[in-house]
């Protein structure tokens, strides 16, 4: 697969609790350069992002991050203060414990809310695949599916483990054709993200891709 061709796909991502403004300002600068598909960054640093990528690049924030277990009103907050700081992407944490629960029309609703804050912004919907059984992980295929959002997301990357290629194969295979599927935390080498997109993958939640194009020039 041509190297372009996985950038465009990519999340270029920096969620660490300790990223600078001058870190932000390097994944930006890389971004731009290599193409990729948004940046994905903490909310704090979104407004200041966008004035500085202006439109040469999407801004990708995350809510109810890392755990989901906010209350809703919190999160939908969350979602119109970053769609008013200038984010053009949105990815948010499913409240876990209520899949456990079975409040199967509490998520959906949470869902559903959060996408209308979006304003018509993309909307992806991390279910953290780590922490469930594959009996939930098809529920919320299908939960996901009938929410409005965009993209089903596999993994945050702060849990106990990220992407599978099993996962983003059961997602494939349960999603309804309308919702795309992200994935992301673990994905290590080019080769991974061959694997990942031939699965099903039309984004891909990494900081690592671009690191090794760069080392190796591969998009010179």
């Amino acid at each position: 697969m041509d190297i372009r061709e996985i950038l465009s796909k990519v999340d270029h991502t920096l969620l660490s609790q300790s990223a600078t403004w001058e870190e932000i300002k390097a994944i930006c600068d890389d971004g731009m350069k290599y193409e990729t598909a948004s940046v994905c960054i903490p909310a704090s640093y979104v407004r200041a992002a966008k004035e500085y990528v202006g439109d040469r690049l999407k801004i990708c924030t995350v809510i109810g991050f890392p755990n989901g277990y906010s209350t809703t009103a919190t999160k939908v907050f969350e979602t119109a203060d970053a769609v008013k700081n200038g984010a053009d992407e949105i990815d948010m944490v499913i409240n876990i414990g209520w899949l456990k629960d079975k409040k199967y029309d509490e998520i959906l609703g949470e869902i559903k809310e959060i996408k209308a804050a979006c304003s018509g912004r993309l909307l992806k919907v991390i279910i953290e695949t780590c922490l469930l059984t594959d009996e939930e992980k098809i529920k919320m295929c299908e939960i996901v599916s009938a929410s409005g959002a965009d993209y089903i997301k596999t993994s945050t990357g702060f849990s106990k483990g990220g992407a599978t290629k099993e996962d983003v194969a059961l997602f494939a295979a349960h999603v309804a054709p309308h919702l795309k599927i992200k994935a992301a935390g673990g994905i290590s080498s080019i080769a991974d993200a061959e694997d990942f997109i031939a699965l099903g993958a039309s984004r891909l939640g990494t900081s690592r891709i671009v690191k090794i194009v760069k080392q190796e020039g591969l998009a010179n």
